[in-house]
């Protein structure tokens, strides 16, 4: 039986062996623990820095149970895994965030339908499980849209966008897994996020709500403060909190938001896990996301979420981006870090950078250009 909080030396399980891994393992580390990785990859990021790694499906049931047997407590890095595979390890060991979060953060639908319950507003969406229905709903929602898996996209992977009626046919026939989720374009003046610790006590820790910026409908730049008024900071933060909460977390969670042109913040989607717009928190605050996800699942106690610095975030993605891994490591002021991906393939994440600045010393755009160097060129 685990007993909480963790002591020194005990293993933690984390299903998925990517950079989000990687990153809270090294956390483990420093904590004391060590991390034991459940992947299908072979040299995995995470496997790189970690005590043990399992190699499996993330649903096989003779590999799930040697793997709970080996760990104290069991979280997971990203939200493509078996939730029926986490039910049978949460059997064995705690699983921490649990398995019924997993569950809403696959389904888009799910989600909307728990986001819309607990008070937060999204933008307007219908489910779609025929050609007809998705008729219909562009009927009562309107054009643009966007058409959408309700499981397994990320990154602008499983969508696309409705400008016209005559784009429906094609989306409909293109996009799987089926059903699908239709959503009302948003007019956003900026993408934010804020991410959230809870300890299973209900303590709470709130890092400060970032700017995302987005290439290719992968996050490019995150700017930490982001550049917004107080009323629309604690709207995002009060957000933040109420959904860790109706979702009786324990472990770390991702708010993604839309700031809209009327100066409204709606709810994009969650993720109950460690999350790129929180990398910047490595360098600029005391206790890093990582960090306190990894306190929050051990049963530590959780300290505040502050920042020691402003910060800018520029993600390393493709060849593109290993392309400047040198450039990175020569530019003054810039901190790199690189995840350990053996292919640079397109739209791959495989490292990123930080730059730090005097905490209220954000520049503004031109100055984060500069301050990236050889970086803010691409």
């Amino acid at each position: 039986m685990t007993v909480f909080p963790l002591a020194p030396n005990a293993t933690i399980g984390l299903v998925g062996g990517g950079q989000l891994g990687r990153m809270s393992a090294l956390s483990a580390a420093r904590l004391g623990y060590r991390c034991h990785i459940l992947t299908r990859e072979t040299d995995s990021p995470a496997a790189q820095v970690s005590h043990a790694v399992t190699i499996s499906d993330y649903s096989d049931p003779v590999s799930l149970r040697a793997f709970a047997g080996a760990v104290d407590v069991i979280s997971f890095e990203f939200e493509n895994v078996s939730a029926e595979g986490l039910d049978l390890l949460a059997s064995i060991r705690p699983v921490r965030p649990a398995p019924s979060v997993l569950r809403i953060s696959q389904d888009r639908v799910d989600e909307k339908t728990f986001l819309n319950s607990a008070g937060v507003a999204t933008a307007p969406w219908a489910p779609v499980g025929s050609r007809q229905e998705l008729h219909e709903a562009v009927q009562r929602i309107g054009l643009p849209a966007v058409l959408k898996t309700t499981r397994l996209g990320y990154d602008g992977k499983g969508q696309a966008m409705l400008r016209a009626p005559e784009d429906l046919d094609a989306a409909w026939e293109r996009l799987t897994p089926k059903p699908l989720i239709l959503e009302g374009f948003v007019d956003f003046a900026q993408e934010i996020s804020v991410v959230v610790a809870r300890g299973a006590d209900g303590s709470l820790s709130c890092f400060d709500t970032v700017e995302n910026r987005h290439r290719n409908h992968i996050l490019d730049l995150t700017l930490a403060p982001a550049r917004i008024s107080a009323a629309v900071d604690l709207a995002a933060q009060s957000i933040g909190r109420r959904v860790a909460e109706a979702l009786d977390l324990t472990g770390l969670l991702a708010v993604e938001m839309f700031l809209d042109s009327a100066g409204s913040v709606l709810v994009n989607e969650i993720a109950p896990r460690p999350h790129n717009s929180g990398h910047w928190t490595i360098d600029a605050c005391p206790a890093s996301q990582f960090e306190l996800h990894i306190r929050a699942i051990a049963g530590l106690p959780l300290p505040p979420a502050v920042r020691h610095s402003d910060a800018v975030m520029k993600n390393l993605i493709g060849p593109e981006g290993i392309a400047l891994w040198p450039a990175a490591l020569a530019e003054p002021g810039l901190i790199p870090h690189l995840y350990g991906k053996a292919q640079a393939l397109d739209g791959r994440k495989m490292g990123h950078v930080t730059r730090l600045f005097p905490r209220g010393a954000l520049p503004g755009d031109f100055g984060v250009k500069a301050a990236l160097g050889t970086l803010g060129e691409v």
